[in-house]
């Protein structure tokens, strides 16, 4: 797998809407995140009608045989609650923020990256046989103390994460004799005790969050699923994705890794080599955003950097860009082609 030139573009599509502009916990629009990719828990996704999925399906074409393998990971965000708690009367209760000599701590939610690697597998054998594999991941609690410039405790963050249960299956389907249909479907089955009464930021807790599978081929060729040979069309017409869309990722014309994003890409998508980093607001256009971030005020900048290690890192790095990277940002010309004349 061409995991290098594939994890640039998995990363953004992970954080694609992990934070909005003006990227602080006070904004509305950053009470309601995470809006890509969601794999809800099973019991929560019924309880809605089923507006709220529970699994995420995609399906692909390759080209190989029997002893072809195939690699198939599954990558998601993990949310986490944190809470802030200041202490009172030498108890800790829960405050929205609390101020700790200079810096400020705010109580939010934080996201773990998960990649769930499923056993290699020819396609003889996932023809055969369907592999299922089942993954959990624990529940846990973290707290950290905060103490002011004289050693006093003033509070403390806690941090929690709910446990996770899912599965994922993987089955090839021959079509003709060295064309494969792949199916790959997540399922979360993570409990959720009253799922008719809970919210929906307590059902992300126990979600799969910016859900995307990477997947690799040895052996065989992915088929394009927006640009396939005609005699594959049919076979990539029939193909059906739930939450996803496969493209191919990696540079032009090799077609061993395939990406199958919750955000609609083309294959073969890249980094714009002008972008100094990840802006995180889905739809960003980099200048736009970078000199929205500049003429953010000093109170509005300092909780930003405090709200969020990645939001603290993009301030520092957009107020450290140089003029001659600004101006690579107003635009670029990537290729010229003739234009040809109209026929009368």
């Amino acid at each position: 797998m061409n995991t290098a030139a594939a994890d640039r573009i998995a990363k953004a599509v992970l954080y694609e809407g992990y934070m909005l502009y003006p990227y602080r916990p006070s904004s509305v629009k950053n009470q309601q995140r995470f809006n890509f990719g969601v794999v809800y828990p099973r019991a929560f996704s019924e309880a809605q009608n089923g507006t709220e999925p529970w699994t995420m399906q995609a399906e692909w074409l390759v080209e190989g045989a029997s002893l072809t393998r195939l690699e198939v990971r599954l990558r998601f965000l993990q949310l986490g609650d944190r809470s802030v708690e200041q202490t009172i009367g030498g108890e800790f209760r829960p405050v929205r923020n609390l101020a700790v000599d200079e810096q400020t701590f705010y109580s939010w939610q934080e996201a773990a990256e998960r990649e769930i690697e499923v056993p290699v597998a020819t396609l003889g054998s996932l023809v055969s046989t369907s592999l299922k594999h089942p993954f959990a991941l624990p529940a846990s609690t973290v707290q950290e103390s905060l103490m002011d410039s004289h050693g006093v405790l003033a509070g403390q963050i806690v941090r929690t994460q709910q446990a996770i249960d899912g599965c994922i299956s993987v089955s090839a389907h021959p079509l003709s004799d060295n064309v494969f249909r792949i199916s790959v479907t997540a399922e979360n089955f993570t409990v959720a005790r009253q799922a008719d009464a809970i919210s929906r930021d307590q059902a992300l807790v126990r979600s799969l969050v910016s859900t995307h599978v990477l997947s690799g081929v040895e052996e065989g060729r992915f088929v394009s699923l927006l640009d396939p040979p005609a005699a594959l069309r049919q076979m990539t017409d029939a193909c059906r994705n739930q939450g996803v869309f496969p493209v191919l990722v990696g540079e032009e014309g090799q077609r061993d890794t395939m990406l199958a994003s919750p955000i609609i890409l083309y294959d073969y998508p890249q980094i714009a080599p002008e972008s100094a980093g990840d802006l995180f607001d889905g739809t960003e256009i980099d200048e736009i955003l970078s000199l929205r971030i500049l003429t953010m005020t000093d109170e509005e900048k300092r909780e930003m950097s405090q709200s969020d290690q990645r939001a603290r890192q993009m301030l520092e790095r957009t107020e450290n860009l140089p003029a001659e990277q600004f101006a690579k940002l107003h635009g670029a010309l990537r290729s010229l082609r003739p234009v040809q004349k109209e026929t009368q």
